[in-house]
């Protein structure tokens, strides 16, 4: 009987591990940070006008219904979230550069 429930459970475990390589990698989304003037304000470690990124990671990561708004955020900008200061809208952001940048956070923005 058990072994039934580990088979059954089986591809979900692998298919767990398949996600989460398949994360971007910081090299992957470094390029449309920058292009995007994503670093004026964030770091990936540490809090510069914004929050660090890993520190946003860690806010979100918990539930995957957190990616809808961290795109709302990043692309029409929010306000008290992190604080007093605002973050402006990134309207000039695609939606594919957006949904990799969005999918590095919510795997914990590794570096």
């Amino acid at each position: 009987m058990k072994i039934k429930y580990l088979a059954a459970c089986l591809p979900l475990v692998f298919a767990a591990g398949v996600a989460k390589a398949d994360a971007p990698t910081y090299e992957q989304v470094s390029e449309i940070l920058q292009n995007n003037a994503c670093l004026a304000c964030h770091q990936v470690d540490t809090k510069v006008v914004g929050p660090a990124y890993k520190e946003v990671a860690e806010k979100y990561k918990d539930d995957p219904a957190n990616a809808e708004i961290l795109a709302k955020h990043i692309k029409e900008g929010s306000q008290g979230v992190w604080g007093a200061v605002p973050m402006p809208p990134n309207v000039n952001i695609t939606d594919e550069d957006l949904s990799v940048v969005v999918d590095w956070l919510m795997a914990g923005a590794p570096n």
